[in-house]
């Protein structure tokens, strides 16, 4: 059960398509949100549609097929783990980022035109 720790398995469509950022010849990162929907009865009886958004990140090899297949729309199933980061923005107020590094990806229906 070791490989259930600190686990992420979404599929959802990609709203926009991979930002990537290079360090050097070969490290780079890739950086995309991912949209997933759920729906739901509220006590009305009214279905509800509430659409979450998530942050991945892609490293290296990830992000070179990322960059070469992935783009606004793509429907994705992606594996992963949860990350969370600190920053100090410009006014010095610490942040904190929570993202998806990503191990796995599949494009799920239709090729990319």
């Amino acid at each position: 059960m070791t490989n259930l720790r600190n686990s992420v398995r979404l599929i959802g469509f990609l709203g926009s398509a991979p930002e990537v950022k290079e360090f050097s010849a070969t490290k780079k990162i890739a950086k995309l949100n991912l949209a997933t929907n759920d729906s739901y009865k509220n006590e009305k009886g009214e279905k509800v549609e509430e659409t979450q958004w998530h942050q991945l990140v892609m490293w290296d090899k990830q992000a070179d097929i990322a960059i070469k297949y992935l783009q606004k729309g793509s429907e994705v199933a992606i594996e992963g783990k949860l990350v969370t980061r600190t920053y100090n923005d410009k006014e010095g107020v610490k942040r904190y980022v929570t993202e998806i590094v990503v191990n796995d990806f599949v494009l799920l229906g239709k090729k990319p035109a």
